[in-house]
């Protein structure tokens, strides 16, 4: 079954695709060779795919070996919806639960079977393997075997008991993120005999970095500014903690940019939740510590901010390649602070084992660098990775002239509370796009309404059927369903990501829907909500409450309370009145306005007396901003 017509067809009936990427029918030819084989693919680059259609074409089980209980849960829900039968072995499993998959495994019924690295070295775990018809190990996430990696997980080094323990069969390794020294290292640790080796460009021509070093006072502000570019869009934002995680989604709610926190402190079911609202497009922006991502499947991200200069450009690399995995323009953007190597060094510092520190050290002088240099940063990271490019400038980062906007000019550009219709430059939207998402020159627009209408289908199924929204339908074939919207079964089938078993089970309801919102049928109107922040503080205002009492009143700190007020000043919806500001200080501030320009609030602040708050300045600036833009409309 292995020729390549034959590939496709597979390919087409379970995953609804009539073409491969790059890269991935030579990996599965590979794997159907019984070969070992080692895949360094980028996020987003079909990993799962290359172990997932061999396991479908051999007719025994691929035993898949992955860190996140939830990914394994995810993957194994989406396989079966597919059609391909698929189980995980997990902690949160009753003994019941366990023991019925390993009986049906041990009968061969399953094609995949997810198990953590830490199950895998349990006591029996080999015992019952060897009666497992298995066809071949795949080791997803294969950086963490390696002490030179910057996931390092011991569990992991029990993975070379593989080799010695079934010899005959074949093992892959797959990996977005590994040095030439920590591939090295993964041959090594899981014995790979003469494998195949199969590295993917590190250069994702659809991304845009932008590195931009900032002050605390106004971080919050650029960020606000970046998202109101994303208006209607799913991004990602990393904090560096969890304290910062809850003061950002603060922020955000106060600036009328709904938004859900993500970390280890919350509970699982809160976790869970927040993660399948973002996932289903309830709620489009998540602020999470480095907790939340591995493995989550959403294409269509278009923007992932960093709030703080992360450990490594390999974390870096992992995390911001979480964007436009559908292949069409993202940004990556990288908001950090001098202080941020101040909690980096406190981390470091933490670490037990004098090599994992030194290792540690050195990774954070790397990403120092990237973060000061004037260079190509997608060259960099190539370089950083063992590739070296024949380019010496990409076209797509702030060093080869692709910096955004509202980070060149925050004085003038977007004010945080007027979005953008637009999500990019019109210059930048004609940058390449790759992967299954790419569309034929021409290819009509997808309807928003129809979007919105079929998304709201999406959540209502995935409720029924208690699974993640988009194991129901990708967003690229949500979108592409808008674009064709096909008539009939054939034509429906014609859409990327609708294979057989989909169209089985949901063509007939997403026709349907179709026809629906073709008769007039729209998506509910949002419930109204309580006032929003910005609302509440205005009343407050208008009653005459000080700032103090409102932060009292609202659970919120003064600063937070300013930053409100500042936000309405700019957009023209209240008037600065004198009596919020420190006596004398608002002709101090306008001159020194005058000098230093209203970008950095810190020059500002050296340049006018020391009673002068960073509050008084932010709400003279606000005030000074909104008075620019009227005068630039009646000039």
């Amino acid at each position: 079954m292995s020729d390549a017509p034959n590939l496709a067809a597979v390919l087409r009936r379970y995953w609804g695709y009539h073409e491969f990427r790059p890269k991935q029918e030579n990996v599965i030819r590979s794997l159907l060779a019984a070969r070992d084989t080692c895949v360094v693919m980028p996020t987003g680059g079909g990993k799962s795919l290359c172990y997932q259609l061999p396991a479908v074409i051999s007719g025994k089980t691929a035993v898949v070996v992955s860190p996140l209980i939830a990914l394994m849960q995810d993957q194994a829900a989406q396989l079966a919806q597919m059609g391909i039968p698929a189980a995980a072995i997990n902690s949160m499993q009753s003994s019941a639960e366990r023991r019925a998959v390993m009986e049906k495994a041990a009968r061969g019924e399953y094609r995949l079977l997810y198990l953590s690295p830490e199950r895998l070295a349990a006591e029996n775990t080999f015992e019952w393997l060897s009666k497992v018809p298995v066809g071949f190990f795949a080791v997803d996430e294969a950086h963490c075997i390696s002490e030179w990696g910057h996931e390092f997980r011991p569990d992991y080094r029990q993975l070379s008991r593989l080799r010695t323990q079934f010899p005959a069969l074949p093992i892959a390794a797959f990996t977005a993120s590994a040095t030439r020294q920590v591939r090295h290292d993964i041959l090594k640790q899981l014995q790979m005999r003469k494998p195949d080796c199969y590295i993917a460009s590190f250069h994702r021509e659809n991304l845009r970095y932008v590195v931009h070093e900032c002050e605390a006072r106004t971080q919050m502000e650029l960020l606000g500014r970046a998202l109101r570019q994303y208006a209607g869009e799913s991004v990602i934002v990393y904090s560096p903690t969890i304290r910062r995680v809850e003061e950002t989604v603060e922020f955000l709610e106060e600036s009328g940019i709904a938004a859900v926190p993500y970390h280890a402190k919350m509970e699982a079911a809160m976790r869970r939740q927040n993660q399948e609202r973002w996932m289903s497009d309830e709620a489009r922006v998540l602020v999470g510590t480095i907790a939340f991502g591995l493995g989550i499947n959403k294409p269509a991200v278009r923007a992932v901010i960093h709030l703080s200069l992360p450990k490594s450009i390999e974390q870096y690399y992992q995390e911001a390649g979480r964007a436009g995995r559908d292949g069409r323009p993202a940004d990556c953007v990288l908001l950090w602070q001098k202080r941020d190597h101040v909690l980096l060094d406190y981390f470091i510092h933490q670490i037990s084992d004098d090599a994992e520190r030194e290792r540690s050290s050195e990774r954070k002088r790397v990403i120092s660098r990237f973060a000061d240099s004037h260079g190509c940063r997608q060259r960099a990271i190539c370089l950083h990775f063992g590739e070296t490019p024949k380019w010496e400038k990409c076209g797509g980062c702030d060093n080869c002239g692709a910096r955004p906007e509202w980070v060149s000019n925050v004085s003038v550009e977007v004010p945080l509370v007027a979005a953008r219709e637009t999500s990019f430059p019109s210059t930048y939207r004609s940058l390449p796009k790759s992967g299954h998402a790419r569309m034929p020159a021409g290819a009509p627009e997808a309807d928003p309404a129809l979007a919105e209408y079929l998304r709201e289908w999406r959540r209502n199924m995935a409720r029924e059927n208690k699974v993640p929204a988009y194991i129901i339908l990708h967003d690229s074939t949500l979108e592409e369903l808008c674009r064709r919207k096909p008539a009939n079964l054939g034509q429906l089938k014609q859409v990327p990501g609708i294979g057989e078993k989909k169209a089985d089970v949901y063509g007939a309801e997403i026709l349907q829907a179709l026809r629906n919102f073709g008769e007039g049928a729209r998506a509910a109107p949002t419930v109204a909500k309580e006032p929003a922040p910005a609302e509440q503080t205005l009343r407050l205002l208008r009653e005459g409450r000080s700032f103090e009492e409102i932060g009292r009143l609202r659970a919120r700190q003064v600063s937070t309370v300013v930053s409100t007020v500042a936000n309405l000043i700019e957009s023209g919806r209240l008037k600065l009145d004198p009596k919020w500001i420190s006596p004398d200080a608002q002709p101090l501030i306008e001159a020194a306005c005058l000098e230093k320009g209203v970008e950095r609030l810190r020059d500002i602040k050296e340049a006018v007396p020391p009673y002068v708050s960073f509050e008084d300045i932010k709400l003279v600036v606000a005030h000074l901003r909104a008075e620019n833009r009227v005068r630039a409309k009646t000039a």
